[in-house]
C-alpha cells in the first residue's frame, strides 16, 4: 500500500478516487476507463508540479520515505552472485552496515552500504541503518580486501548518522569512522559512493570519499540533521525546516558547491514510486562511471581522489 507525504495530499484524494472507481460494481452509466484515466492525468499533473518544485524540508522527507529502495534492494536489482561477508574480526558483525562481494554488469566488485530495514522488525534487525565501530570496521575490513583482489568498490549511503550510544563510544566510535574514511582514500581501486536516501554525518562520509560521489535527485547529504540543528541554533527541534533550508544538504546544493559528482535523476514522485526505474538509473550511472575509472592505474586514483577532497576544503576558505 502506497504512503503519502503530507504534502502529497491532493495526489493522495485523486488516487483514492481511482481506487474506489475501479472497485465499483455498479457505476450507474459512469464511464470508469474514461474516469480514471482522467484522474490519473491529473494525479499525474499534480506530482510533476509538486516535485518540480519541493523544498529543501520536503525533500529531506522524500529521502526518509519507508518505500524508498534501500541497499538490500540495490543489491538484489544490480548484483548477481552476491556473496555477503560478516564481521569486523575484532568484535562482531554490525547489521547497520552490510556487504559482500558480487559482479556487477558481469564485474567482480565489493559492495558495501548501510541498511536501514523495510519495517519493525529489520529496522530493529539492522538499528535503523546506525553502525556502531565494529561496522565502519567491517568496511575497512572489506575495502582492503577489494584492494587486495582488485576489484572496484560500489558504496550505497542511506543513513541517519553513525550509532550515538554510549557503547560506541566506549569500542571507539570516532577513531572507527576516521580510519573508514582513510581507508577510502589508501583504496588502490575506484570507488564509487552514492548517496541513495539520507546521507548523514560522519556515518555516511565513512563510506562517502569516492573517487565520484553520486545522488540521487532527492537524496539529502549533511553534516548534521535539520532536528539536530534547530534544536542546536535554535533551541526548537520545530525549526527544522528553516534549518534545512540552511544547512544546502539537497543534491542540487551539494552539486553547486561541488562536493557531489553526479545527480541521478529520480521518476516522477521520487524512487518510492517507481523503485525498479530508479535503481536502473542508478546502475547505469555507475557503469559509466567505472568506464572512466577503471583505466586510472592505483597511484592516479589516490592522488586523483585525495586532489578532489583536499580542492573542497580550498575553495571554502576563499
Amino acid at each position: 500500500m502506497r504512503q503519502f507525504l503530507d504534502f502529497e495530499k491532493p495526489v493522495a484524494e485523486l488516487e483514492n478516487k481511482i481506487d474506489e472507481l475501479r472497485q465499483m460494481t455498479d457505476p450507474e452509466g459512469v464511464n470508469i476507463e474514461e474516469e480514471t484515466a482522467r484522474l490519473s492525468e491529473k494525479a499525474e499533473k499534480h506530482l510533476r508540479t509538486i516535485y518540480a518544485k519541493l523544498t529543501p524540508w520536503q525533500k529531506v522527507q522524500v529521502a526518509r520515505h519507508a518505500q524508498r529502495p534501500h541497499t538490500q534492494d540495490y543489491i538484489g536489482r544490480l548484483i548477481t552472485d552476491f556473496t555477503p561477508l560478516a564481521g569486523d574480526r575484532l568484535f562482531g558483525d554490525d547489521k547497520a552496515i552490510i556487504g559482500g562481494i558480487g559482479r556487477f554488469d558481469g564485474m567482480p566488485v565489493v559492495v558495501i552500504g548501510t541498511e536501514r530495514g523495510s519495517d519493525l522488525e529489520t529496522r530493529l534487525q539492522h538499528n535503523f541503518g546506525m553502525a556502531r565501530p565494529e561496522g565502519y570496521r567491517k568496511a575497512q575490513r572489506l575495502m582492503k580486501m577489494a584492494g587486495q583482489f582488485k576489484l572496484p568498490i560500489l558504496t550505497f549511503i542511506d543513513t541517519a548518522g553513525a550509532w550515538p550510544g554510549i557503547d560506541a563510544e566506549q569500542r571507539g566510535q570516532a577513531e572507527a569512522i576516521a580510519r573508514s574514511i582513510a581507508t577510502c582514500f589508501d583504496a588502490p581501486v575506484p570507488l564509487v559512493a552514492t548517496v541513495i536516501g539520507e546521507g548523514g554525518s560522519g556515518g555516511a562520509v565513512a563510506l562517502g570519499a569516492g573517487d565520484r560521489v553520486l545522488m540521487l535527485e532527492h537524496a539529502i547529504y549533511s553534516v548534521i540533521s535539520p532536528e539536530a540543528c534547530a534544536s542546536i541554533l535554535w533551541r526548537d527541534p520545530k525549526q527544522a525546516s528553516t534549518a534545512a533550508e540552511t544547512l544546502r544538504l539537497t543534491a542540487q546544493d551539494l552539486k553547486r558547491l561541488g562536493l557531489i559528482d553526479q545527480i541521478i535523476p529520480e521518476p516522477v514522485g521520487g524512487a518510492q514510486r517507481d523503485p525498479a526505474a530508479a535503481m536502473d538509473a542508478v546502475g547505469g550511472a555507475l557503469a559509466a562511471t567505472l568506464k572512466e575509472l577503471l583505466p586510472l592505474t592505483p597511484e592516479q586514483l589516490k592522488e586523483l581522489r585525495r586532489e578532489k577532497f583536499l580542492a573542497m576544503g580550498r575553495e571554502a576558505l576563499h
